[in-house]
């Protein structure tokens, strides 16, 4: 029951932070400092990024008109025949996607291992946490009056989605960062809007959580690791709780910026980090 109620504990911190800029990653590493898991290490480095597919689907259920890029559209003379056909710049918007995760993807795919070695460590975390608050309350500063020049998806260029997929890789390499906090840093430095900076990172999560998720699915399998029945429960229970609160935070965020900047997560976030530093020093 115990180790049940840590997950719970895992799968709130995950569907809260997940789409707040406050890096779900990082608060997941400092989590696991104080509530550990009855896992083996395997599990543990695999459970971290899977959890984060109960998440995504929050996404997938609340967007779905929007993500899902196909409709019938009915032809013929009197209107009596149907084809499934793509809705009207839908696959423009995937592909605007796509080419956004692909730096992220690329590095992913390659120095996964290193990166896990060399930064998923408390002490990054906390000077990743600092440094990309303050990162926030500047450009709120210095943009936040600023009227938007990019006020929808359909607006975005090319340009503007590579642009956004380098800082998405950022995140990548560095947890702490915060995947939503970075690719919203780098939507209102080219002049997007806050609602649809945070409405793109959303649709950017689905596909690169699903490709992060497999991408740790395949590795434990491969490493031969048989999963307990009470593992196979946690990462289960983690998932369906971080769907759950993941429904309310994303709908609290979108109507929360439409009246609110985002200084508030940066002071958040550097409080947080200071006391990282100050406790795991």
């Amino acid at each position: 029951m115990i180790e049940i109620l840590k997950a719970i504990l895992f799968g709130v911190v995950e569907g809260v932070t997940e789409w707040l800029p406050v890096s779900s990653t990082g608060h997941m590493i400092l989590l696991d400092q104080f509530v550990k898991l009855d896992v083996s290490p395997e599990f543990w480095k695999m459970f971290e990024v899977v959890i984060q597919l109960g998440a995504i689907m929050a996404v997938v259920i609340l967007y779905w008109n929007t993500l899902w890029p196909l409709e019938y559209k009915m032809y013929g003379r009197k209107g009596e025949k149907k084809a499934l056909v793509f809705k009207n710049g839908s696959l423009d918007m995937w592909l605007k996607i796509i080419v956004s995760c692909i730096p992220a993807a690329i590095v992913g795919v390659l120095f996964d291992d290193k990166i896990d070695e060399l930064f998923y460590h408390p002490m990054p975390v906390a000077l990743a946490l600092i440094i990309v608050g303050v990162i926030f309350i500047i450009i709120e500063l210095t943009r936040g009056k600023l009227t938007p020049t990019i006020t929808s998806i359909s607006q975005f260029t090319y340009k503007t989605a590579v642009i956004i997929g380098l800082f998405q890789l950022i995140a990548a390499i560095f947890p702490g960062t915060s995947r939503s906090g970075a690719t919203i840093i780098g939507a209102l430095l080219i002049g997007v809007s806050r609602e649809i900076a945070a409405e793109y990172t959303f649709f950017l999560a689905v596909p690169v959580m699903f490709g992060a998720s497999l991408l740790k699915i395949v590795k434990y399998i491969h490493e031969g690791v048989s999963m307990t029945g009470m593992e196979a429960a946690i990462l289960v229970i983690g998932c369906i709780t971080a769907f759950a609160v993941s429904i309310a935070v994303i709908r609290f965020l979108m109507s929360y910026i439409k009246k609110h900047d985002f200084k508030v997560f940066g002071y958040y976030r550097i409080v947080l980090g200071i006391l990282v530093l100050l406790i795991l020093r």
